[in-house]
């Protein structure tokens, strides 16, 4: 398992990674907000503090939430029963007050990602071959994008787009989660290039149902 610490107390996160790499945990650590973003794609849980000196902590869960479902443990100092519901409200898994028992948050996580495997054994896989869209073929194994069964030529960014809309056809996909699965990244300084490609892409495939979906993302149409 790999795990994304965002802690920007270097005493706390060493004694963190020591513990999760002792329980066989890949620890990826960052100290800041927007680092964090750039670097979660891949991870399979984030243990996130709240209180970092670019960003505040919830201002970095709202933004992974709208381009990621990985699960999230919040551990901070805040300790009000406020503080607590708005870090649920935002979209953590858990909240851990510090300071944490080694015993408490590895049970914790193990809870967290027990539940994720529950859920996710119930969902069936993006069924296999071709996608119609419209006039349109996406064929995601084959790497290939037809119109009207001519063949066009996508850069590798542009079929990336189109592929990860194809396997959410006719779902609303937030901004933030196509840039994070195109670049990595769900920063706001990707949007612009994102709105650029997307352009791109309605002119190189006429008649796809790609819809905006105003103050959020986009949505591929069959």
């Amino acid at each position: 398992m790999q795990v994304l610490l965002v802690e920007d107390d270097d005493g706390v996160a060493s004694a963190l990674v020591e513990l999760l790499g002792q329980a066989g945990t890949v620890v990826i650590r960052t100290s800041r907000g927007a680092d964090a973003l750039h670097r979660v794609k891949g991870c399979d849980l984030v243990l996130l503090d709240l209180g970092l000196p670019d960003m505040d902590g919830l201002d970095v869960l709202r933004t992974l939430r709208r381009a990621s479902t990985v699960p999230v443990i919040i551990m901070t100092a805040r300790d009000s029963d406020g503080a607590v519901v708005l870090g649920l409200r935002a979209g953590a898994d858990d909240y851990l007050v510090k300071p944490v028992r080694k015993a408490v948050l590895l049970a914790r996580i193990e809870a967290v990602m027990r539940r994720l495997r529950r859920v996710t054994g119930d969902v069936p896989a993006n069924p296999a071959g071709p996608v119609m869209a419209g006039p349109v073929t996406i064929d995601r194994d084959r790497r290939e994008v037809s119109v009207a069964g001519v063949q066009q030529a996508l850069t590798r960014t542009e079929f990336q787009i189109v592929a990860n809309l194809a396997g959410r056809l006719g779902e609303a996909v937030s901004r933030e989660e196509l840039m994070l699965q195109v670049w990595g990244t769900a920063v706001v300084g990707r949007s612009r290039s994102l709105d650029f490609f997307i352009g791109q892409i309605r002119n190189k495939l006429p008649g796809l149902p790609l819809r905006t979906v105003r103050g959020f993302g986009f949505r591929l149409d069959a």
